[in-house]
């Protein structure tokens, strides 16, 4: 059974930063010390389980008065495909508009941009890099309930 749900233990904290590695760092070589960050501590962590295997995760903090950031939106790269990436939007989005939130940005690496296209985020930079993979911000309104 698929689950996304908000990391309220250290160990769900821990599978977060699990697949993170596993898609981060190893898989696309990001070091270590730029994927788990300062902003580890005071972010809300999200993670996908599949019967209590951690297969992706997401993070969202806010970053000014109405603003929350998406980050380290991942799944582990045998199951891409399957809108699991989808499901982790949803979660984090959600999360966004309880927290009385309106706006959502994030940085997309540049060949994800058409999945966030189609949840309705705006792509609202040139590309740049970031752990030496090319991104473009983007970002979307929000209705906070």
């Amino acid at each position: 059974m698929i689950e996304v749900k908000i990391a309220r233990s250290d160990r769900e904290r821990e599978d977060a930063y699990d697949v993170r590695k596993k898609v981060f760092v190893d898989e696309q070589g990001v070091p270590l010390s730029l994927e788990i960050d300062e902003f580890d501590n005071t972010a809300s962590h999200f993670i996908v389980y599949d019967d209590r295997q951690p297969i992706g995760a997401g993070r969202i903090r806010e970053i000014g008065p109405g603003i929350g950031k998406v980050e380290r939106v991942c799944v582990l790269k045998e199951l891409r495909g399957k809108h699991l990436g989808n499901l982790i939007m949803h979660e984090l989005e959600k999360h966004a508009k309880l927290a009385g939130m309106t706006k959502i940005v994030l940085n997309a690496q540049s060949y994800a941009v058409p999945f966030y296209e189609k949840l309705g985020y705006t792509v609202t930079s040139p590309e740049f890099m970031d752990a030496d993979i090319p991104h473009r911000a983007m970002e979307k309104e929000i209705t906070p309930q």
